[in-house]
């Protein structure tokens, strides 16, 4: 329900809903899509007015992930990418806040409020009753009441709102036993960057300095841009020019904005005309006036992710999502530092993150996703890589619609819940690592046949390869895989996972680490577009039996470009279903790893 009321001068747009999300990033974004899709009433409250956080137009920071073949993260982020493949192959920033902003201003049972800061709120006992934002496009404050919040705002700006315990900067070592954190403890962090971007011209291009700009030698950047390399810089998003991390992280960034300004127009005043970087036809197209931040407040939930969780695997039997990255461990100095600007610590690929790590310890209706899940500065390093803060978003979306619909609190998810919270996650495409999807009792009961391959594979529970097992249906376009239900069924809805190809490289210009997550950088003159994944099926049709050897077409997709595709059918009745793959994105041949109905 939206009431407006008067405070003041300024009118009050008052709304109630099922989950608050305070924070529009990538996790946001995917909590607030989970959390919709399955039957919650969701307001996004986000201070920006674009979506994506980091990763916005904004920022324009690369979304990373788990690192080696086969651990792409999948679900709603892969649904996003390959929307933004399909409308934008010249990854141009504007049309992708367009795909998110699509994503989440028409997805049913969400409330979108941008340009909205939250800025208080109202506690009653151990639980959040209400938040209040101030939207400054229209003057209007915007109360929310909600059953449950989440923060996804990266500096967990409901922290000291609501006193929800909370961690900042570096443990001492012996704290949790991590080798890698310093004897003792401080209020360091990593810092923040403001990015830039450059494009490739046919003709000469001048640049000349703001006087204010910092003045650079080729002895200012050790360990960052080689020298004797042109190449390397046209490929780089110039993370390295980071600063912040020996100051407050969130009062001071302002300050710090202002200095990181003077960075990135001096390096791009040394890359232009130093003479060293072979830069003449090349102009500056774009410089970040946000800085992207890598850490601040930290949760503290039911558990704390530690490094000596992260390097075992992390094994957790309330495993939601995934992380891969190493734990890169940025130097708090940043670009004054004149050692190397990172240390890139080991961390297994795939680990474990628990649902315990996403929900406060001592608010009871607060969960939260993103660079600020309770983890030590340690674990941080790794689970903060945008990739795998958007499954954590898709993690606690879920669960929130859980406790949603049995009236329960997040601990509650955890006690009794959290096997459906898996369950559902893998339904929707989410990889859980040593974990297999439950196949629905209708295709259990199914016998599965083939023209051609073995499909028994589509119905084992692994939605991807792992390891040396591709667990996909391999055969000829045109082929055909059936269920066959030994008498008449009703059905309601058919789900199928197409391989989208989660080794993909998509764009030769940058390195193999942005194949998975296509994102621009500098732009190369003449420079190829991006290409959905030629592995994906494009056509397709599915077929009911009448009983007496004769198919029926009871739905054809002619421009499919989704990678899980659930269709909804009005409880049709028959003996078999089949699936015939038509065609792809360019492979000759059909590559398929579930087909189930229900």
């Amino acid at each position: 329900m939206l009431k407006s009321s008067k405070k003041g001068e300024f009118q009050v747009i008052e709304h109630n809903v099922d989950l608050c999300i305070v924070g529009g990033g990538m996790a946001g974004v995917l909590a607030a899509i989970a959390a919709s899709r399955h039957g919650a009433k969701v307001l996004l409250m986000n201070d920006r007015p674009v979506l994506g956080g980091n990763a916005s137009s904004e920022v324009r920071m690369w979304i990373r992930g788990a690192r080696g073949e086969n651990l792409q993260e999948t679900g709603v982020l892969e649904e996003i990418a390959l929307e933004n493949i399909y409308r934008n192959p010249y990854l141009n920033f504007s049309i992708w806040d367009s795909v998110l902003y699509e994503a989440v201003r028409f997805e049913p049972n969400i409330e979108l409020v941008l340009n909205c800061s939250c800025c208080d709120l109202e506690m009653e006992g151990q639980f959040i009753s209400e938040v209040r934002g101030w939207q400054t496009t229209t003057q209007r404050w915007h109360k929310v009441k909600a059953r449950l919040f989440a923060d996804c705002s990266g500096d967990s700006v409901l922290a000291p709102l609501s006193g929800a315990a909370f961690r900042w900067g570096r443990e001492a070592s012996d704290e949790f036993n991590e080798d890698i954190e310093p004897t003792v403890a401080d209020r360091r962090t990593m810092g923040m960057s403001c990015l830039i971007q450059a494009r490739e011209t046919s003709s000469l291009k001048t640049y000349i300095p703001p006087k204010w700009a910092n003045k650079y030698t080729k002895e200012d950047f050790p360990y960052r841009m080689p020298i004797n390399d042109s190449s390397v810089w046209k490929k780089q998003n110039f993370w390295w020019m980071e600063l912040g991390g020996l100051q407050d992280s969130i009062s001071d960034t302002e300050e710090i904005r202002d200095e990181l300004l003077k960075v990135a127009f001096g390096v791009w005043d040394f890359i232009k005309n130093s003479g060293y970087c072979e830069a003449e036809n090349w102009e500056l197209d774009w410089v970040g006036f946000l800085p992207g931040k890598r850490e601040s407040r930290r949760y503290v939930g039911k558990h704390i992710l530690t490094q000596n969780d992260v390097q075992s695997g992390g094994k957790f039997s309330d495993i939601v999502a995934y992380g891969g990255w190493s734990m890169d461990d940025h130097h708090p100095g940043g670009f004054r530092h004149r050692g190397k600007p990172t240390v890139y610590h080991h961390a297994p690929s795939p680990y474990g993150i628990p649902y315990r790590c996403l929900y406060s310890k001592n608010v009871q209706n607060l969960l939260f996703a993103g660079r600020n899940i309770s983890a030590t500065h340690a674990a941080l390093s790794s689970t903060r890589v945008m990739a795998t803060c958007a499954m954590l978003g898709q993690a606690i979306g879920t669960a929130a619609a859980i406790a949603v619909r049995y009236d329960i609190l997040p601990q509650g998810v955890y006690e009794n819940h959290i096997e459906e919270l898996k369950q559902m996650l893998m339904e929707d495409d989410c990889y859980l690592p040593w974990n297999v999807r439950e196949i629905p009792y209708l295709t259990q009961k199914s016998k599965i046949k083939a023209s051609h391959g073995n499909p028994t594979v589509l119905v084992n529970g692994i939605d991807r390869p792992v390891g040396d097992e591709y667990n996909g249906w391999i055969a000829p376009l045109n082929s055909w895989v059936k269920l066959d239900f030994r008498g008449e069924v009703k059905i309601k809805q058919v789900r199928i996972v197409f391989d989208s190809d989660i080794n993909r490289k998509t764009w030769d210009e940058i390195d193999d680490q942005i194949k998975r997550f296509p994102m621009r950088c500098n732009v190369f003159l003449n420079q190829e577009p991006v290409i959905l994944p030629k592995t994906l099926i494009k056509a397709f049709r599915l077929e009911i039996s009448d009983g007496e050897g004769k198919w029926r077409t009871i739905y054809r997709e002619v421009n499919n470009y989704r990678r899980l595709v659930k269709v909804e059918l009005d409880a049709i009745t028959t003996s078999a279903i089949r699936l015939v793959p038509e065609s792809t994105w360019g492979c000759d041949e059909a590559r398929i790893f579930a087909f189930d109905a229900r």
